[in-house]
Formats: structure tokens, sequence, C-alpha cells
């Protein structure tokens, strides 16, 4: 239930905007409490437009509200399919994190839950983050610290990412024309096999793969090299109760990238992608063009 001084704060928020900080970067925000201390329930707004960053407030007091935002112009039917993700660091503590909408407050991530680095996710739709720092007589070695990723809930193969959809990931198959979007799209699409199974937990599996050809990747999630030089390596994580098979045919293994992991989005065996492919360039279809050579 919602505390009386709670409301308060959020309702000075409302009536004082001036109090208002804003990130120098629009990514990323480092504060300190300390400038809380003469007035403790001050509650301050922190600005951040940017689709990942990081927050990191040390010795927090009083309260701060995190909004969110992409740092281009988006419409309003994306902006509903967009989603917040947050994972706080292991050390994380000193506060709670809640959802803040029209003065009510949600608890999202209690302060116990943040040494576990376990990544939540909610709609943009359902508000800011309010985050409110625990009274403590000693804060000095307090620091509330998260990053944070803005991810679209509607593109090829987001029904994998978990944290999206809990209780709810399904292993179908992408249809033909998310494969194809996917290609152009993804943050990494390579041909290649599944090499090895090296852990597996609640909710994912991390499998090595590696890849006879790169379309795409934007960042290093794939190094250059293996047997002789001629492929790619890495590692791709998958829902755990996705069946992988080491060793077995060729696939195109497309995804998204989240808090440095290679998800896996989608993934048709790669003779399959190419009879869909060339149906496509044929037809003029085609999303984008690749060399598949």
């Amino acid at each position: 239930m919602l505390q009386p001084w709670a409301v308060q704060w959020i309702m000075s928020v409302l009536l004082y905007r001036a109090a208002a900080q804003y990130s120098s970067d629009q990514c990323s925000w480092r504060g300190s409490g300390l400038s809380h201390e003469s007035h403790r329930k001050d509650v301050e707004q922190v600005y951040l437009r940017c689709s990942q960053g990081s927050l990191e407030w040390l010795y927090p007091t009083g309260a701060i509200i995190v909004n969110l935002r992409p740092n281009t112009e988006t419409s309003s039917g994306h902006m509903a399919g967009l989603h917040v993700c947050i994972k706080p660091h292991t050390y994380s503590q000193g506060s709670h994190v809640y959802l803040e909408r029209a003065g009510d407050l949600r608890l999202l991530l209690a302060e116990g839950e943040q040494a576990q680095g376990t990544v939540h996710c909610f709609s943009q739709a359902e508000g800011a983050l309010f985050v409110e720092a625990i009274p403590q007589t000693d804060i000095s070695r307090r620091i509330t610290a998260f990053q944070y990723e803005l991810v679209p809930s509607q593109v090829p193969g987001a029904h994998m990412y978990p944290y999206l959809h809990l209780g709810l990931v399904t292993c179908e198959p992408c249809s033909d024309d998310e494969v194809l979007m996917a290609v152009c799209t993804s943050d990494f699409a390579g041909s290649g096999i599944f090499q090895d199974v090296v852990s597996t937990m609640n909710d994912r599996t991390q499998v090595v793969v590696t890849l006879s050809r790169l379309f795409r990747q934007k960042s290093s999630v794939f190094a250059w090299g293996g047997v002789r030089g001629r492929s790619w390596s890495g590692r791709v994580t998958v829902p755990a109760q996705c069946a992988v098979h080491p060793g077995e045919d060729e696939y195109l293994l497309m995804g998204s990238v989240h808090f440095g992991e290679a998800w896996v989005g989608c993934a048709p065996r790669y003779k399959d992608f190419l009879k869909l492919y060339i149906q496509a360039q044929r037809a003029g279809t085609n999303p984008c063009q690749i060399d598949t050579d």
C-alpha cells in the first residue's frame, strides 16, 4: 500500500518541476543522495533519452523518478509495444524500485532481490521508475545501480526473449515474413551450427556456435578465428525450454543482444532460408539484399 509520505513526494514532483535533474549524455545518470541530506523527502526527476544506458545513485536518500524515452521520434503505436528492461548490478542496494503511474506505486524490485542481477521488464505504458531510498543510519556504502534497455516487443523473434513474456515464451518458429525481416534488422545474423551446450539455468541455455557466414552483427558477439581461421565463433542464449541440437543441421541464427548476451530469435535451417530468400528475390519482395554465396 502506498504510504502517505510517498503520495506527498509524488505530488511535490508534479508541483515543482524546477527540481528536475538531467543526464549530461542523455543515456546514463550518476548522482548522489548527499544533496538530499538536509531535506530527505525530496524527489528528483531524471530524464534519459536513449535506447540503453545506466543509472548509478550513490548514498541514496529521498527518491528519484526516472523517465526513459527512446532517442528517436516514435509513433504512439510503436510506443505501446515498447518495453523497459532493467538489470541491477549485484552490488546494488539501498533502495526499492517501483513503477509509478498517476501517483500509484507498484513494487518492481525490492532491495533484497537486486543482488541476483536478474532482468526485469515492463511495458513503458505502465509508468516511470520510482526509486525510493531505504532510510539508513549509515549510507556510506550504499549504491543503487542498474543498466536499462528499451526493447520493442513487436519485432521478429521477440517472443523468444523470456523476460518480455514471463511464463509465455514459445519456441514456435518465425514466419516467412519474420525471417526475411529478421535477416535485415536483427542485431546479429549468420549461418552455422550449434557446437556445445555450455550452461543451463532455470530460464535459459547458453550454447557455443560456429558460423561459416556472418551477415551482420552490431556488437562483437562473434569473433573471427576458429579452425584455420575460416569461421566465427561465439555464444548464443536460448530459452531453457527450447531444444538445441548440437552438431546437426546448419541454421541461420538471428536475434538481439541484451545486456551483452546474444539471444536467438529466429533460427530456420539455412537451406530452408535459401529457398525462401531466392523466391522472395525473384518476386521482388525482399526487405534487403544479402550475399548468400
